[in-house]
């Protein structure tokens, strides 16, 4: 969600802290966001500019308003949740010598504001945050971090804190709870951001902050206590990526890059998974053989585009492992009293590491007892740090709002996932294993194949711009490929869109198909379950017969399609359960391209953020 940098330098004043925070900003502008603003630390104490709209209105403020030269600063990107997005909301929120940004919910923030206005505090914004910067400043006895420590104590709810002082202008203090902050170290500099990307210009070694703990930064060193002041260490890692992954290297959009790089996310993610003799090795697992052996139920909780992935993988752990896969909405899981114990094995998914309702529900499962494995994108996120064992996908960092390779390396992993628990559970000899594995290494080449036909799908997209609704139809693996489709439409081009399984359309759905309405259709391939084959063609018929416009995805040589389709999307011949692999890329082109076609901004749809780090 809310995009969070702060930044110190060298203890003579310059333009340089400003430059590196607007810099973090404008990386971190995937985030999704409706404000923007920065305070600094001067010699004439604390100046600060915010703006709504675009990180460009602030940036057109400050050219016509130039700010003094500082020895610190930090910067935010709201996302708007108590108050309207405006400038008088937009962070950072200043109480006398203080400046504060936050990203999260202060849930008590209502009882906390009526004593500070008892006690004559004077309110200019409808925001919670404002409250801290109220509290931070009565607090403040000559330390801001022990200032910080106090008002953390009072709060209650999800919340990462940057603040600054006018009598500190070598130091930023920051905090959290449930919500997302790093440190970068740099060299006479330090840095704080809500992920990596805030600094990652400028560093590549970070530290991972845990829950409630309290950090300050100054030129030359970094702090790092608990609730109660008692020193941490941190662990430090290493980003494994550049500034130039940020960029969008020639692509009319962030999304149009991500969704060319997913041979590659497929690739790594596969990457040395496997031994010399073929058997899959998973050291980052760090759960025995022998709890998964005893593992009798498997549930997937995740939100989104993540649980799409999720459901892709019970088709095939279940088929790979013999063992019932759930899959839950995570916002949904731990309100409705999930029977989970301690065979139950909970796989959380998320891109970001950092979705709150999957950070709650796996909390939830490690009360119930179950082993609990994350598999993310971010490394030194909460979900993994909270969890049992994380298996890393690989994919490189996600800029654009909807997730396109994050999706399809959740899916790698998961696949890789049903594999290693087939292998140690022996439902699968070791010569099967390893022609399954082969042909997911085959698969970044048919990836590829299906990019090289994007104009193609580009040129229907184009056309159908002006359409207001778009259905989806799958089977089996293609039913939440169906889903997906439908999402990405639903995000990026705000037309009504509904994926449905495809044998559903005689229980209701086929009441919506009317004369011109276009309908995509995912089929299965015919050497796999015929009969499942025969019934989607039948599917199209349905359609088709009712004056729909069918737009097909059929894998080469599915010469049955032909009679019935309007557009065919071919992709490569693959087995069957690793199929969405391919087929959801055509959806995700046509997405992209559909929204651009109507002059939306691909990257950062309305409304949305990367990452949902509040419930």
């Amino acid at each position: 969600m809310c995009g969070i940098v702060g930044y110190v330098g060298a203890a003579a004043p310059s333009q340089r802290p400003l430059e590196v925070v607007l810099g973090g900003l404008g990386r971190l502008e995937y985030r999704g966001y409706d404000s923007a603003g920065v305070a600094l630390v001067t010699p004439q104490g604390i100046a600060s500019a915010k703006r709504a709209g675009k990180l460009t209105n602030l940036l057109d403020d400050l050219t016509e308003h130039p700010l003094p030269p500082a020895t610190a600063a930090i910067g935010h990107t709201r996302w708007a949740t108590h108050g309207a997005p405006n400038d008088v909301n937009a962070h950072p929120h200043l109480a006398g010598d203080v400046a504060v940004i936050h990203n999260g919910i202060i849930e008590n923030f209502a009882a906390l504001r009526t004593e500070l206005e008892a006690d004559g505090a004077a309110f200019a914004s409808e925001t919670d945050t404002e409250v801290v910067a109220h509290l931070l400043a009565a607090a403040y006895d000559g330390s801001l971090t022990e200032a910080m420590r106090a008002v953390v104590g009072r709060l209650e709810g999800a919340f990462t804190l940057l603040a600054v002082h006018a009598s500190e202008p070598g130091t930023v203090v920051g905090a959290r709870r449930n919500s997302p902050l790093v440190v970068g170290l740099g060299d006479g500099e330090n840095y704080l951001g809500s992920d990596v990307a805030a600094f990652i210009a400028h560093t590549s070694t970070a530290l991972e902050l845990g829950q409630d703990e309290i950090v300050t930064i100054s030129a030359e060193s970094v702090t790092v206590t608990d609730a109660a002041g008692a020193p941490v260490t941190p662990r430090e890692f290493t980003v494994d990526w550049d500034a130039s992954a940020a960029v969008k290297g020639g692509y009319p959009s962030f999304m149009a890059k991500e969704i060319h790089e997913q041979p590659h996310a497929v690739a790594d993610t596969l990457l040395g998974r496997t031994d010399p003799s073929g058997a899959l090795v998973l050291d980052e697992l760090r759960i025995s053989e022998a709890v998964l052996r005893a593992v009798d139920k498997i549930v997937v909780v995740a939100c989104g585009t993540a649980a799409y992935a999720g459901h892709v993988a019970k088709y095939a752990i279940e088929h790979w492992c013999r063992i019932p896969v759930e899959v839950e909405l995570a916002h949904e899981f731990r309100y409705r009293d999930p029977i989970v114990d301690s065979r139950t094995l909970v796989v959380a998914i998320s891109q970001s590491g950092e979705t709150m309702d999957t950070i709650m529900a796996v909390r939830h499962a490690r009360e119930q007892g179950a082993t609990v494995l994350a598999i993310v994108n971010t490394h030194g996120s909460t979900i993994p740090r909270e969890s049992d064992a994380v298996l890393y996908t690989h994919a490189g960092p996600e800029v654009a709002v909807a997730s396109t390779k994050a999706f399809i390396a959740q899916i790698t992993a998961c696949y890789v996932l049903g594999l290693y628990l087939a292998q140690i559970r022996g439902n699968k000899f070791p010569d099967e294993l390893k022609e399954i594995l082969a042909q997911l290494h085959e698969l970044p080449d048919g990836i590829q194949r299906v990019l090289d036909a994007w104009d193609e799908v580009r040129d229907v997209a184009v056309a159908m711009k002006d359409e207001p609704t778009v259905l989806f139809l799958g089977r089996h693996v293609g039913y939440p490929v169906a889903l997906e489709g439908a999402l990405k439409l639903k995000e990026l081009a705000y037309i009504h869109a509904e994926g449905f399984a495809a044998g559903e359309l005689k229980h209701g759905p086929i009441a919506l198909v009317e004369e011109g309405q276009p309908v995509f259709v995912v089929v299965p391939s015919p050497r796999g379950r015929d009969v499942l084959h025969s019934k989607v063609v039948s599917n199209i018929q349905e359609v088709r017969a009712r004056g729909a416009r069918t737009l097909v995805i059929a894998e080469d040589g599915d010469e049955a399609v032909v009679p019935y389709a309007d557009v065919v999307f071919r992709v490569p011949q693959v087995p069957t359960l690793l199929a969405p692999l391919v087929t959801v890329v055509p959806l995700q082109i046509f997405a992209c391209e559909l929204a651009g076609a109507k002059g939306l901004d691909v990257d950062q749809p309305r409304n949305l953020a990367k990452s949902v780090t509040v419930e």
